[in-house]
């Protein structure tokens, strides 16, 4: 991970504030470090493998006297998994070479493993291939032998296999058009696992007679395991009436391409085979687990907070909702807590993941536009003290931009119209990125190889303290 820029031109009160956020933020990425998390939980003899179904109890394993071991990871964590499953798994159990799909920022080299670079968060033709591969790959595997599947946030659009009756592009207008439509991440993969081959467990059905395993690392609020890259190991609960339901509740089916339609309709209809649901007797050979995810980040956030010297508080763990509302909303919060009087410098901590409807033509994502309006509605609200409010992704990219998200403090509106920008009129034109960047308020760190969703970060220290202290 690059080093985090920070504002020189903010206050050296703000200044310390901002270093402090950086690394509350910093240290939820490290709890989510996907290398680590799949050494915590497989291990090998020459014969034998030995995997941890949970991180909190080492009595429940898994073990196997597997002939062959096939590899296969995807998601933007998917070389730092694939390269520490490689170094545990001995030689002469790997079925071949393995493959790791992830995104182009994130592709490295590693031994014995085809490393596949694709586009996210919209797919292209070489998440296709890469697709393609894995699932003949996986199809090959035989009984007592073991495929193992390494999970992680971006792995739905960095491996598309649409059905054969839909062409890539127009998966990739119907993501598009998802995406445009602030549709939440569980609607969004509720369409892809009725329009894929892979996902809503269509890769475990391609496992059997094998069995299966999945290490997940999880980008998905509340860790539903059929949502996470869509769920490509586990049974799918949702239909293909949920799938039609999610473009008429946002008023968008009208837009969607026609083939798209007329497959859905087809599978509504029973025309077209369901993906496997729970009870099916695929799932028989096949288990997970959970290796990191967005709750322990957060938790990391607030033992980091801790141990900087503020009094912590968890305001959200499941952060959600359009971008610029709910940070509104935290700043009335915010504001209320400092009209009731604060002491001493205050963390509120959140996890979760924003949605934006584009309505306007500029550059940003959900990040970035919820530090926006967050600075927007501290002026609006006259949120005294002073404050810092970072919200960033933990895969270092927020929406299509280099940026992970933002930092701004109580300064940032003023540094916009000082450089001649318009803060307001940017937000409304979905344009946070134009704005954070002229009031030097972007916060890039680079790919980061993992991905559990997002971390805010807001920092208050009161007036009356900052005086007493300085």
């Amino acid at each position: 991970m690059k080093p985090l820029s920070i504002n020189h031109s903010a206050s050296p009160t703000n200044l310390s504030s901002r270093k402090d956020a950086v690394s509350i933020f910093k240290a939820g990425i490290a709890a989510a470090d996907p290398y680590q998390a799949v050494k915590n939980c497989l291990f090998a003899n020459d014969v034998q493998l030995e995997i941890l179904l949970g991180l909190n109890d080492l009595t429940q394993k898994r073990t196997g006297n597997w002939s062959k071991v096939h590899l296969i990871a995807f998601g933007k964590a998917a070389c730092a998994m694939a390269k520490a499953a490689r170094e545990i798994i001995p030689a002469q159990l790997l079925a071949g070479t393995g493959i790791a799909v992830t995104n182009y920022e994130n592709v490295t080299l590693i031994d014995a493993i085809e490393v596949i670079g694709a586009a996210h968060p919209l797919p292209d033709e070489a998440g296709l291939i890469a697709a393609q591969k894995c699932a003949e790959q996986i199809s090959h595997a035989e009984i007592n032998e073991l495929v193992l599947v390494l999970v992680s946030g971006g792995g739905s659009a960095l491996i598309p296999y649409p059905v054969n009756t839909i062409s890539l592009a127009e998966k990739i207008a119907t993501t598009d058009l998802l995406l445009a439509s602030g549709s939440t991440i569980n609607e969004i993969n509720c369409v892809r696992k009725h329009l894929s081959q892979l996902k809503g467990g269509g890769l475990a059905k391609l496992a059997v007679p094998a069995d299966l395993h999945a290490f997940i690392l999880s980008d998905v609020l509340g860790d539903d395991l059929s949502a996470i890259a869509s769920g490509p190991t586990v049974p799918d609960p949702s239909t293909f009436s949920d799938a039609i339901a999610v473009f008429i509740n946002k008023g968008i089916w009208n837009k969607v391409p026609v083939r798209v339609q007329q497959y859905l309709e087809q599978g509504n209809r029973g025309n077209v085979p369901e993906t496997p649901k729970p009870g099916d007797n695929i799932f028989k050979n096949t288990n997970h687990t959970l290796v990191g995810s967005n709750s322990i980040s957060l938790k990391a956030t607030l033992k980091t907070a801790q141990k900087l010297g503020y009094e912590t508080r968890l305001y959200d763990a499941h952060l959600c909702g359009e971008a610029r509302q709910t940070a509104e909303k935290w700043v009335r919060y915010a504001k209320n807590l400092i009209d009731n009087g604060i002491d001493k410098p205050l963390a509120l901590l959140a996890g979760g993941e924003t949605t934006v409807t584009l309505k306007g033509t500029g550059c940003g994502g959900r990040n970035q536009e919820m530090v926006l309006a967050f600075a927007l509605a501290a002026e609006q609200y006259d949120l005294t003290g002073n404050w810092t409010f970072l919200s960033g992704g933990t895969d270092g990219r927020d929406g299509p931009t280099d940026a992970a998200g933002g930092i701004a403090d109580q300064n940032s509106i003023k540094r916009m119209r000082y450089a001649d920008i318009d803060p307001l009129a940017m937000l409304d034109n979905n344009d946070s990125y134009t704005a954070l960047k002229s009031s030097q308020d972007l916060l890039i760190t680079g790919a980061t190889g993992t991905n559990v969703a997002d971390l805010q970060v807001l920092l208050i220290t009161p007036n009356s303290y900052t005086n007493t202290h300085a």
